[in-house]
């Protein structure tokens, strides 16, 4: 069976505040944003290239089972670019608070950045330069034979 991960609900305590800030300061592209439902407001956002997407709601959170997550509650959730000297810049130019970059290591895939968008929520930026050469979505292909 083939699964893919394709949205994450994110808790917010403002929409459009979270919206405009990762369509504005992160780069997102906003896919969705309207009534899909009488009284339930979805928006959602999508980074450049990326095939898992975010969706901000007030009332998302009744459709599924279990606790709320109060905003901000989420830590850890990650980007990958290929080259984070570039995205550092891109990201500043847009007004984004973003760490410096720190490399951990000379291996690929240890060099982070990190910021948090309004509420808390708090993200890394993972430099894996074989991304450059060996985008997710050919290897994706790739293995599912098509």
């Amino acid at each position: 069976m083939f699964m893919t991960l394709e949205v994450i609900p994110l808790p917010v305590s403002d929409i459009d505040r979270a919206r405009d800030f990762y369509r504005d300061k992160v780069g997102f592209h906003v896919d969705i944003d309207e009534e899909v439902m009488p009284g339930m407001r979805i928006v959602q956002l999508t980074p450049p290239g990326s095939g898992c997407s975010i969706a901000l709601g007030e009332t998302l959170w009744e459709m599924t089972p279990g606790p709320t997550p109060s905003p901000g509650a989420y830590q850890g959730l990650q980007l990958v670019v290929a080259d984070i000297e570039k995205a550092h810049a891109d990201l500043v130019a847009r007004g984004l608070d973003v760490s410096e970059p720190v490399r951990y290591s000379e291996a690929d895939g240890a060099t982070f950045m990190y910021f948090t968008d309004p509420d808390g929520n708090g993200w890394a930026v993972q430099e894996y330069r074989k991304r450059a050469t060996e985008p997710l979505h050919r290897l994706l292909t790739e293995q599912a034979g098509a």
